[in-house]
């Protein structure tokens, strides 16, 4: 099993910035892929941002280039910057990571979550 921890999400004006960390613990060595997810009220769970263990990443189209993920591998930790917030942000962030890197563009393919963290961006 994977565990993993979020943490720095809260309430930010628009245009404003947040940094989410998440930590990792458990059978990390099994881990290929760990990522962000977001869930917007009434709205499936979509991936924001992820990153392989070789480097790649990808984001979601919608970010415009607000958003930047980097992972700390000494501490298991993988973090997602986020710039010039909307309130269309405005969701739950879950951590994500998956084994392997087949699929791992899509959420139902990834075998772990967090509990989530609530960002809320105010107009």
């Amino acid at each position: 099993q994977v565990q993993l921890v979020e943490s720095g999400g809260g309430l930010v004006q628009a245009g404003g910035s947040l940094r989410l960390s998440c930590a990792a613990s458990g059978r990390i060595f099994a881990i290929n892929v760990m990522g962000w997810a977001r869930q917007l009220p009434g709205k499936q769970r979509e991936l924001v941002a992820t990153m392989t263990d070789g480097g790649s990443t990808n984001y979601a189209d919608s970010l415009e280039g607000r958003f930047t993920i980097s992972r700390d591998n000494a501490k298991n930790t993988v973090y997602l910057q986020m710039n010039s917030l909307k309130p269309e942000d405005t969701a739950v962030y879950f951590c994500a990571a998956k084994e392997g890197t087949t699929g791992w563009l899509r959420a139902s393919n990834y075998d772990y979550f967090g509990q989530g963290t609530q960002v809320t961006v105010s107009s």
